[in-house]
């Protein structure tokens, strides 16, 4: 994985692995990787990693069973779903929608977009 210096990478990491949670691959009760693994996998500090783990465990996403390793949290998806469209809402449409009026693009514009896109 590569990580930008945007934000912290325990917070990118976390990130991710809500990613992974919202796109299926960890279904909820499911098995996560090990805190270890991740790590591996990501090429970082185990700390980093656990660092990651405690934030997600703290926002429930996870949980730890003791001597099994970490899981999905019921809900976890939903959870992340929500917060995700709340911040999308009340940080990036109003930065975008400010440039598209400082650059003169309009909803019809987006349509057209969109319809490429998609």
């Amino acid at each position: 994985m590569t990580f930008n210096s945007d934000k912290a990478i325990y917070i990118q990491m976390a990130d991710r692995l809500c990613d992974e949670i919202i796109s299926g691959r960890y279904e909820e009760d499911g098995r996560i990787p090990s805190v270890r693994e991740y790590a591996v996998l990501l090429q970082v500090n185990t700390n980093t990693a656990m660092k990651a783990y405690d934030q997600l465990a703290r926002d429930e996403i996870i949980y730890n069973r003791r001597g099994l390793g970490y899981f999905v949290k019921a809900g976890a998806k939903d959870k992340i779903m929500n917060t995700r469209r709340q911040e999308f809402m009340e940080q990036t449409l109003p930065e975008l929608f400010r440039n598209m009026r400082l650059l003169g693009i309009d909803m019809k514009d987006v349509a057209e977009a969109w319809q490429h896109y998609h």
